[in-house]
């Protein structure tokens, strides 16, 4: 809680871009504690350092334009707070907790400190348990754990955002969960473009979106997923409901951790990183987790800088997932989406132990087929199926049968596309992938498995055995 709200006045020293050194004439204040200064006390300063007895250091969470040596600096007596309560659904709020949807003032919230402490090991739930999205491809083959972490990879316009919607459309109406989207760096048009797509999608009034934008200070941006996760605890904690954290983009998390540590004069440590990379990913990260009254989990789209997975940035984002979402744009372009990738995507909930045997071998088995495909393009392409072994022909069938199988209408794409999203259970998805693999569909066309939910559905229309126009050409790599 707040300390008891002081009055304590301070004098600016020194300003140096973001950087303000504060003196104060009597007690000075705690780390991270939120300052303010300048007209209407519209400049906000976070207390990062006490240099000495009667000195801070602080860096701003606003723009400093207009500051000057000695201007008045008030001590608020606490953190910086996010808004929780009810009152938060369907809107979308900035680092402060201020509603930027230039909608209705808020009502029935609460203001908590967005500095808490991850959950101790003896508060957490010890049981693996899969969090199941609805997604055939996802559910099969990277199973998501709930109360974990997974990353989504994948670059401009190959289904990120349309993923994200579909999960966060699920998450409301089968787990009666709420999710929150946290906007880290992102560009004013990215978040503008979310709001009114899930806003059309129908799925604003169990969401919250809170944003941190690529033009706001390094301090702004650093603290937004702190203010996102304190949302998502009262959810979890207080109204013992299920969490769907979505965070876009992890990496400029660092990023701006980075800035802050520069702005500080902290000595670099490898590749220009802060020396406090790890610890302060690690104070970020280990708040999301699975406790008795309930899960908070995430998925974070992953930057990779120059796709160099050695990069620090990568190395320690990548111990905190459970799964890895890898997008490919070769799928994108010929049409199955979602364009997951099941070759580079893995998870470690994929095990005989978690998921069961009887998954874990299809999965392991349609790794296979696929693996076997990918090796087959380049004589395809060459020489063309015709000169395949009829082993090799059978592998191909099933292969580009089950890409088929995979690909699945969304809800929030019904608008475009004109088909009717459907939701998949585990059990429908993984008999479909067996039957496929059984060969139960040789004589069915690849076409009347795109875009289907249960496997059921490619056996209602009378489809004869001729490839119809609609299947992609054998050789199409």
């Amino acid at each position: 809680m707040n300390r008891e709200a002081s009055s304590s006045v301070g004098t600016i020293v020194s300003v140096r871009g973001s950087v303000v050194d504060v003196r104060f004439k009597e007690e000075i204040p705690p780390i991270n504690s939120l300052l303010r200064t300048g007209k209407d006390d519209r400049i906000v300063i976070e207390v990062w350092a006490q240099l000495s007895v009667d000195t801070v250091r602080g860096i701003a969470l606003t723009p400093t334009q207009g500051l000057a040596r000695g201007m008045a600096v008030t001590d608020t007596g606490g953190p910086l707070q996010a808004p929780v309560g009810k009152g938060i659904l369907s809107r979308m709020f900035d680092v402060f907790g201020h509603a930027i949807d230039r909608g209705e003032p808020l009502a029935n919230v609460e203001l908590r400190s967005v500095h808490r402490t991850p959950p101790s090991l003896a508060e957490r739930s010890t049981k693996s348990e899969i969090f199941e999205t609805g997604i055939k491809a996802i559910d099969v083959l990277v199973p998501l754990e709930r109360g974990g972490k997974a990353g989504l990879f994948g670059g401009a316009g190959v289904g990120k955002t349309v993923l994200l919607t579909e999960m966060i459309h699920n998450m409301v109406g089968h787990h009666n969960g709420v999710s929150i989207f946290c906007g880290i760096g992102e560009r004013c048009r990215e978040g503008q473009e979310l709001y009114h797509d899930m806003k059309e999608a129908g799925v604003l009034p169990n969401m919250v979106m809170i944003f941190g934008q690529m033009n706001e200070p390094p301090g702004s941006r650093f603290r937004v997923g702190n203010a996102a996760l304190t949302m998502a605890e009262y959810f979890r904690d207080d109204e013992r409901r299920d969490v769907l954290l979505l965070i876009d983009n992890i990496f400029r998390f660092i990023q701006a951790g980075s800035e802050v540590s520069g702005l500080m004069g902290r000595m670099p440590s490898r590749l220009g990183y802060q020396p406090t990379m790890g610890t302060e990913l690690s104070g970020l990260e280990e708040r999301i987790a699975n406790t008795a009254t309930g899960a908070i989990t995430s998925i974070q789209a992953v930057y990779v800088p120059a796709d160099d997975f050695t990069d620090p940035a990568a190395v320690h984002t990548f111990s905190h997932l459970s799964a890895s979402i890898v997008l490919s744009r070769d799928r994108a372009s010929e049409g199955l989406f979602p364009a997951i990738d099941a070759l580079e995507s893995n998870s470690k909930m994929a095990t005989p132990g978690i998921v069961g045997e009887r998954h874990y071998n299809l999965a392991q088995e349609i790794r296979h087929t696929l693996a076997q495909y990918e090796e087959l393009k380049d004589i395809i392409a060459m020489l063309g199926l015709e000169q395949l072994s009829s082993e090799d022909r059978k592998v191909v069938a099933r292969a580009r049968r089950l890409e088929r199988f995979l690909t699945q209408p969304f809800f929030t794409t019904e608008q475009f596309s004109g088909i009717k999203g459907k939701t998949v259970s585990l059990k429908d998805s993984l008999d479909g992938c067996e039957r496929i693999l059984r060969d139960e569909f040789q004589d069915y066309p690849e076409s009347s498995l795109y875009m289907i939910g249960s496997i059921d559905e490619a056996k209602k229309p009378a489809t004869p055995k001729k490839e119809d126009a609609h299947a992609a050409p054998a050789h199409a790599a």
